[in-house]
């Protein structure tokens, strides 16, 4: 029996996995149905693990489950993720306070190494992967669960209009994107926390403002 659970585990977190690469990468756009048996035959698994990755899914955010109407990408509306960016700018610099005193000299230099390829990078997927792993490392330290799941949920609640917000400006707001990670690091090399988070605030403000004047980015 342990065994059999073990193993309906790991099918379950594979199902998963596939599943959050093709929403996060946009081959799954939001308000696409996902279908139980459609997502077993695509992968190869039986229904019972897949019903757990989705449940899994939806407690992550990327997808939404709605009675008699089965499980969806994920849609929000401008309002939405307003509302959602204006929680990210008070909730983020809180886990970045709560991280900082714990980096490492090895922690700083992967997220230098990692800015170096963000700055490099004009392709939009790799540059969403890079910048998510920046931020995401820059809160690897926070220890209440639920903040770090609620951070965790916001990123995954609008990763496509990120995307679809980086395609629309284009390269040339990248300048900024990069400047304002390299005021960042130099914050946390100085372990200076009222500077840390008056940083990444701004620069999440800066986001919420700029996705304001792209309402045609919901339309779509």
């Amino acid at each position: 029996m342990t065994d059999e659970l073990t193993g309906f585990g790991g099918a379950a977190h594979r199902v998963a996995a596939e599943l959050r690469r093709s929403i996060l990468d946009g081959e799954l756009l939001p308000g696409t149905r996902v279908r139980q048996e459609e997502v077993a035959s695509r992968i190869g698994a039986s229904r019972l693990p897949v019903r757990e990755a989705l449940r899994m899914l939806t407690a992550e955010g990327l997808l939404e489950a709605k009675p008699n109407k089965g499980a969806r990408v994920s849609t929000l509306t401008a309002a939405d993720v307003d509302l959602i960016y204006q929680m990210r700018e008070r909730l983020e610099p809180l886990a970045l306070i709560e991280t900082l005193p714990h980096f490492t000299d090895a922690d700083l230099a992967k997220l230098g190494d990692l800015q170096e390829q963000i700055a490099a990078n004009d392709d939009v997927g790799d540059f969403l992967r890079l910048d998510r792993e920046f931020h995401l490392l820059t809160y690897q330290y926070v220890r209440l669960e639920s903040l770090s799941e609620t951070v965790l949920r916001m990123w995954n609640l609008t990763q496509h209009y990120r995307r679809a917000f980086m395609r629309v400006v284009g390269s040339h707001q990248r300048w900024v994107i990069n400047a304002e990670h390299d005021l960042l690091l130099e914050a946390l090399h100085r372990r200076d926390p009222v500077d840390a988070e008056r940083y990444l605030a701004g620069h999440i403000r800066r986001t919420r403002v700029e996705l304001s004047r792209h309402p045609e980015i919901f339309e779509e």
